[in-house]
């Protein structure tokens, strides 16, 4: 390093000094000292981290002439670091007391009231950080029992984003510099004082704290802790106990399955101790001893799923104390030593041992159930008088970091219950309960009065909370939740009892009504919400005679009494949504009656919250009509709706627009007659919101719905194309600069959607304004999202109107087709981004299925062009995309394609062929999508096929990856194994790796449709083999997961994959590929491959998994 020199200047009370330069001339593997001499002030030093090479440069800033600050700038990152100065004039304080000291006056200045002493105190701060001791002066301040109450909880509070930020460099939230080791070993050794702390506070940061460094540092560095948390809880101190609980807490989280066989032995009973000790124990504290062993009995569960046994020697012993315990816990009265915040984790825990360990708590249900049966029910009157009608106040319960516990979690916890239940054999107990439990479910169910004002002052915010897909959670949508799984459970049983409790609520709320009662509204509206919810079971149990239900009398006497009062604008909404569910049981003057009050409810004079209810009432009507191909019905109110919701939607953003946008779409789709008269409204209204909020997503989409069932109407087609393609080609021509963000993309997104759902030929405007317009701003971006839009819009061109854009020309005399290629390159481009080639695989296999032999040496260009961007490609949508033009070739062209695959070198210089394959069979298992699945499966089959029967030496010469080759002896493989020794492979021939590969694709499938099997027979109720005494020998019972489909949770032909939206795009519907069951033919493959001579080579090189797969299909 070289001295620095210059002089120091003193400006604004900082000490400045002008530096004339200071180099580091090379990276050094350890720590550096940097001296710098400063005319007329002590010489300083400065220990310099490890770093790359770097300019250093003196930036400023003072304690009291002790300290100095300068900037280091490694890497592009400026970082402060603090210079302490040495050889200090006789009577100062050391180094070290100095920098405590600063820190204590620091602290003391960020607590002080004025603004700019408390600004330069955090600035100074910030200079503190990076010492090495100032990790350990937080934690002395935070423990010292002589400190300033506030000094000592501000320390602990920083010392807690200390941890955050400096522990550990792999933390999301580390920066510069890492504490240094010496510095880490004294901090452990102070910080467990501060667990016995007496103020709640001081103990609570303290706690996160080690909390925070157990996570990296037990139990390698910090053996010790446990035995020390272990020493806390059973000294019977309560603050050391409590501080050791709230450490234990997250602890317990980071517990491994190699450590829990250590921990759950010695933790469990201290936990029931303290659980168990109501008397010496806090409510809060005696919380967390339950939370903690539903954490264990969590991970212990997990553990068995891999380990058979650890449940019975780790939990099982202790689990029916503890559920005694938990019984005699749900009983006691809120008092002292209970309230609704620790039956809420009683509860938490119960439900673990019955989701966890069903066959253990048999014996224990008799208790249970009553007990929580009673806390269902108590609860709701208690909900009701305090929540849904306020004429009760009470007090939360509060936990010691000063979280509110509502009273609404209870009941969250008691609905997860029957949630529980409902899951495994104790089903049978819910069906028994259903006529009751849904009578209490409607009680929940009933708007809040906090609701009703939030929802009046926020017409948005009662979209949002009233939609299916609300991200809200609040006890009303868990009470639905709970309603349509019991009806989806027990459908039969279901619509009885809904019936039966509709009745017995509209009757009670009819006496509440005749006695003054002001509430009584809220039972009807709750119970019209519940039998509109599942309104299907209740209307096909009707009409099959299985439920008994006054339908007429409901309609009439309920629904349209309730829409002449005036009573609650909500009571009003939700009679106008209940109707529209029930068209099928309503006569033509009835639906009329009905239609009339929801077309008024959308008058400007209506509250919002009815206006709003009447948009979804309208939706309803559209969807219900349609299915009973009834629209004709709705054939007179359609002008007045169309202008009601335009004009509603120029007076709301946001989630009210979205809704109106949405109905407005599917009010399109009923009679193209009217839709078309309608078009000069509906179509410039739809470009004006998507041009306003183009940069809302949602919006967009809903826009893109609308113009898509325009585009569908013939009698729309050419003046919604007038309106519409002038705007969109404006907006793709326009300079980026010029328009907002993703409005093209979006633009381009449209565009797609109108060539899709226009009938072809296509229209003038739209080949010859619309096509060169999308293809030139394609070309000419660098956006990727733009890229990605047009390569889209040129497939649906492609795919819709081939002979149109190809017989096109520009003036230059290129084609349309000259175009598409020219796309195609830049979306190849190894230049580009790798992203711009995520749909690119589409966009070639169509232009290949339909141009053919048209391409000539196009099609030659283009698969090289995809061989270079595979080895730029790391994403595996980019690289699925990309190979999966090589299986659609396969399946079509499979002799050319092996033609020209093996006349080019591949990078390692062999040829093409191999370096395709290798990717291909190193990636198949990964690819998702269901169509995607069916494409490279059937590729697969046939490239096997065609090497063994035409003896193809190409394909039986290459070598391939195959199965992993484990270690016996090396145990369970760690992270830090895994990075001392890499997995290895066996090597094999590609055409026996290829066999296996469609082994294990069949393997996938008959999982994925066992799964969607077995659903299917739940959905149908056959609960008769669920009966909770049924099956108590089974030994398989008590583990979680044991479902099919939890077992392949992730596999990629797991529901996310399988249902996917694929369907919706129109190349794949027409693909017969598509159409294939990928079962039959793979099974019927593998049986006509087991009779070929060379099957027994093949079969030489399976696994045990393979083969029993095999075994399966009788091979």
């Amino acid at each position: 390093m070289q001295l620095l020199e210059g002089e120091p200047t003193r400006n604004n009370n900082v000490l400045h000094a002008n530096v004339t330069g200071a180099s580091c001339s090379q990276a050094s593997a350890s720590p550096m000292t940097l001296v710098l001499n400063l005319r007329g002030a002590a010489s300083c030093s400065l220990r310099v981290p490890a770093l790359p090479p770097c300019v250093l440069g003196l930036a400023g800033g003072v304690w009291r002439a002790l300290l100095y600050s300068i900037e280091v700038f490694p890497a592009g990152v400026w970082h402060r670091i603090c210079i302490m100065a040495q050889g200090m004039p006789p009577g100062l304080p050391t180094v070290q007391a100095g920098l405590r000291e600063a820190l204590l006056e620091t602290l003391s200045g960020i607590l002080s009231p004025g603004h700019e002493v408390r600004a330069a105190a955090e600035e100074q701060l910030k200079v503190l950080e990076v010492t090495e001791e100032f990790g350990v002066h937080l934690a002395e301040l935070t423990v010292d029992p002589h400190g300033a109450l506030a000094i000592r909880q501000l320390a602990s509070v920083v010392l807690k984003q200390y941890v955050e930020n400096h522990w550990c460099s792999h933390s999301e939230k580390f920066r510069l510099p890492e504490t240094s080791e010496r510095a880490k070993a004294a901090i452990r050794q102070l910080l467990p004082r501060g667990l016995r702390e007496s103020i709640s506070k001081v103990r609570s940061s303290v706690a996160y704290a080690v909390s925070a460094i157990a996570h990296w540092d037990w139990p390698e560095a910090w053996p010790q802790l446990f035995n020390l948390l272990m020493e806390m809880l059973v000294s019977g101190e309560v603050n050391a106990v409590h501080g050791a609980m709230r450490v234990l807490t997250e602890f317990t989280r980071e517990v491994t399955d190699t450590q829990m066989p250590l921990v759950a032995p010695v933790i469990l009973p201290e936990m029931y101790k303290i659980f168990t000790m109501s008397e010496v124990y806090g409510i809060r504290t005696r919380s967390r001893a339950v939370e903690i062993f539903t954490t264990c009995a969590h991970m212990i569960c997990t553990m068995e799923e891999m380990e058979k046994g650890v449940a019975h020697a780790l939990i099982l012993p202790v689990i029916q104390q503890f559920t005694e315990a938990f019984v005699q816990a749900l009983q006691m009265p809120d008092g002292p030593t209970s309230d609704s915040g620790l039956k809420m984790e009683v509860l938490k825990a119960v439900t673990a041992l019955v989701k966890n360990f069903p066959k253990h708590m048999v014996s224990s249900m008799q208790q249970i159930l009553p007990i929580v049966w009673n806390t269902l029910t108590e609860s709701a009157a208690f909900y009701v008088r305090t929540e849904v009608n306020d004429t009760e106040e009470i007090e939360d319960p509060v936990d010691s970091d000063g979280e509110v516990l509502g009273f609404e979690n209870l009941v969250f916890s008691i609905f997860e219950f029957v949630h529980t239940l409902l899951e495994n054999k104790f089903k049978g107990t819910v069906k028994k309960a259903l006529p009751e439990l849904i009578y209490y479910i409607i009680l929940y169910m009933q708007i809040t009065e906090e609701q009703i004002k939030v929802w009046t002052a926020n017409p948005q915010q009662f979209v949002e909370d009233e939609d299916d897909d609300t991200f809200s959670y609040t006890v009303r949508i868990a009470a639905q939740d709970l309603l349509l799984a019991v009806s989806s459970e027990f459908q039969n049983e279901s619509a009885v009892a809904l019936a039966a409790a509709a009745t017995r609520h509209f009757q009670e709320a009819e006496q509440i009504k005749n006695q003054g009662g002001e509430h009584w509204w809220k039972v009807h509206e709750a119970c019209l919400l519940a039998l509109g919810s599942v309104k299907s079971i209740l209307t096909e149990g009707v009409q099959s005679g299985r439920v008994q239900f006054d339908m007429p009398g409901f309609l009439t006497g309920v629904i349209l009494a309730d829409l002449n009062l005036s009573v609650s604008p909500f009571l009003l909404g939700r009679s106008l949504w209940a109707a529209s569910r029930f068209t099928a049981a309503m006569s033509p003057e009835l639906i009329q009656q009905f239609l009339q009050a929801t077309v008024s409810g959308l008058h400007d004079n209506q509250p919002p919250s009815v206006r709003i209810s009447a948009v979804r009432a309208i939706w309803g009507y559209c969807d219900q009509l349609k299915i009973s191909e009834s629209t004709h019905v709705l054939q007179p109110f359609l002008p007045s709706i169309v202008d009601g919701l335009i004009h509603l939607a120029a007076q709301f953003t946001s989630e009210v627009l979205n809704l109106v946008m949405e109905t407005l779409c599917i009010v399109c789709s009923v009679d193209p007659v009217f839709t078309a008269n309608a078009e000069s409204k509906i179509c410039p209204f739809t470009i004006a919101i998507f041009l306003k909020y183009s940069n809302d997503p949602v919006v967009a989409s809903l826009a893109q719905d609308i113009f898509k069932e325009l585009a569908q109407i013939e009698g729309c087609q050419s003046a919604m194309q007038m309106r519409l393609i002038p705007t969109l080609v404006s907006i793709m021509q326009a300079p980026p600069e010029k328009i907002p963000s993703g409005l093209c993309a979006t633009s381009i997104d449209i565009l797609t959607t109108v060539v899709r759902n226009t009938k072809p030929p296509l229209s003038e405007l739209l080949i010859c304004q619309a096509f060169p317009a999308v293809a030139q701003c394609t070309l000419r971006t660098d956006d990727n999202t733009i890229m990605q839009n047009g390569g889209e819009c040129l497939r649906a061109y492609v795919s819709v109107a081939l002979q149109q854009i190809a017989q096109w020309q520009d003036d230059q005399g290129h084609s349309g087709l000259w175009y598409v290629m020219q796309v195609v390159s830049q979306l190849l481009d190894p230049r580009t981004s790798e992203f711009t080639a995520t749909f690119v695989g589409r966009l070639v296999s169509t232009l290949i299925s339909k141009a053919g032999r048209e391409l000539g040496e196009n099609l030659d260009q283009i698969l090289r062009a995809i061989l270079s961007k595979m080895q730029q490609a790391e994403t595996l949508s980019v690289m699925q995309s990309l190979i999966m033009v090589f299986a659609h070739l396969a399946n079509s062209q499979l002799e050319p394609l092996l033609e020209f695959l093996c006349s080019l070198p591949g990078p390692t210089g062999k040829p093409a062929l191999e370096f395709v394959m290798s990717e291909w069979m190193s990636r198949q298992h990964l690819f998702y999508g269901q169509y995607e699945g069916k494409v490279s499966s059937v590729a697969l089959c046939k490239i096997l096929q065609f090497g063994i029967t035409m003896d193809d030496k190409r394909l039986q010469d290459i070598k391939v990856k195959g199965d992993e080759i484990f270690d016996l002896q090396e145990g369970i493989r760690t992270r830090s194994k895994t990075s001392r020794n890499p997995q290895r492979f066996t090597t094999i021939p590609l055409l026996v790796k290829i066999y296996k590969l469609i082994v294990n694709e069949l393997s996938s499938v008959i999982e994925a449709n066992a799964t969607r099997n077995t659903e299917e027979e739940w959905a149908q109720g056959n609960d008769d083999a669920n009966d909770m005494w049924e099956d108590e020998d089974d030994e398989d019972e008590g583990l979680a997961g044991q479902l099919l489909s939890d077992i392949i949770s992730c596999n990629k032909f797991d529901e996310d994959y399988y249902e996917d939206d694929e369907e919706d795009d129109p190349d794949v519907l027409k693909d017969p590929l598509y159409q294939i069951d990928l079962q039959t033919y793979l099974t019927e493959f593998l049986q006509q491959f087991a009779q070929q001579p060379c099957f027994s080579a093949f079969s030489n090189h399976l696994n045990d998994n393979e083969r029993r797969i095999l075994q399966s299909i009788g091979i």
